[in-house]
């Protein structure tokens, strides 16, 4: 029995996983070999489509501005921010999930994710909704390697993966779907926020090192974003959900303080030879939502499927309505954004993936 087989699987939310080509120009010009990407929803590109969990986003409207509007399994109208990653570092496809099964040596050497939607950092977060949880991905990991190894052998294999740029991006379901969820169960072993953001970091931090000890070099770990202005967390904690909408400032202080956890203990994990860089998600965001026009925004406290004010998963559907102009959305649903969403949070961090990872 394989290992995806045999996995454990009861989690859900994101990090994706591109693998970039390996060839004779990437060798001699020390470009970046491949790109792997770990976490949920925001950047799993379909992994969920083979797990049994209802976070699933393979099914319209899903994908609606891809061509021939083919859902995907991504949670959103079109593109994520890892395929803007491949198409900027120049990976010749867009990124396929690592658990279809139809993969090939190929497809594995020019792009895979292991995300999956609606994991965490916290294993329980993951196992709420079914979905991979940090560990498990790290095993898809060591199984991609071991099918590498086997088709071009160790010491090209070890190249790629040293070569590579790693992209982490997880933690806000830890906080939205479980410690403030309708569960209390990390709330009892860890009755103060600070207590369970101490606990985060030690998971991160543990999921780091072993991806180090894997043989990673240069990883990217994502913050998190405004969690207060997300359109359901916005519904969920407001007195007037449908006519007093704005972000709410608990929620954006908490992701604050995680952000600023993350720039303050990465440093401590740098090895000789080894390079960890936080990438900023906050402030492009928050700016989409708080500087609208500039960007050509006119909503920016709803998503474009349904009400837009709490659907997401199977709530977003062939059956719901759609805004009429998908462009004038930051969100899609009520927890993601729309692509245009994405290339802008995208562009903000190229800088961070040209210097440090690219």
């Amino acid at each position: 029995m394989n290992t995806i087989n045999s996995l454990v699987v009861q989690p859900l939310f994101i990090i994706i996983i591109l693998s970039l080509q390996y060839s004779s120009y990437a060798q001699t010009n020390n470009t970046i070999s491949a790109v792997f990407v770990f976490g949920d929803s925001t950047v799993d590109p379909g992994n969920n489509n083979y797990l049994p969990t209802i976070a699933r986003g393979n099914f319209p409207p899903y994908g609606r501005d891809f061509e021939n509007h083919v859902p995907t399994g991504r949670f959103s109208n079109g593109r994520l921010v890892p395929d803007f990653v491949a198409e900027f570092v120049g990976v010749k496809k867009n990124v396929p999930p690592y658990l279809d099964p139809s993969l090939t040596i190929e497809d594995l050497m020019s792009g895979v994710s292991f995300a999956s939607a609606g994991a965490g950092f916290d294993p329980l977060t993951s196992q709420i909704s079914s979905a991979l949880t940090q560990s498990q991905q790290l095993d898809l990991f060591k199984e991609y390697k071991a099918k590498l190894e086997a088709a071009i052998g160790k010491e090209r294999t070890d190249d790629v993966v040293a070569r590579a740029g790693y992209l982490v991006s997880s933690g806000t379901n830890d906080f939205t779907f479980n410690y403030y969820g309708p569960l209390p169960i990390r709330r009892s072993s860890y009755p103060t926020i600070s207590e369970y953001q101490k606990y985060q970091w030690q998971l991160i931090e543990n999921f780091l090192q072993e991806l180090l000890d894997l043989g990673a070099k240069k990883i990217g770990v994502v913050g998190i974003p405004p969690m207060g202005c997300l359109p359901a967390i916005i519904t969920l904690n407001s007195k007037r959900p449908i006519t007093g909408r704005e972000c709410n400032a608990s929620y954006n202080s908490l992701s604050r303080n995680v952000n600023q956890m993350l720039q303050n203990n990465l440093q401590s994990l740098q090895r000789p030879g080894t390079k960890i860089v936080y990438a900023d998600i906050y402030t492009p965001l928050i700016d989409m939502v708080q500087q609208k026009t500039k960007y050509g925004f006119e909503q920016v406290h709803k998503g474009c499927c349904g009400t837009g004010l709490i659907e997401a998963d199977f709530g977003c559907n062939p059956s719901s309505p759609l805004c009429d102009d998908v462009l004038k959305y930051v969100f899609w649903d009520a927890f993601h954004p729309t692509e245009k969403g994405y290339r802008i949070i995208f562009d903000s961090l190229k800088s961070v993936i040209q210097n440090n990872l690219a």
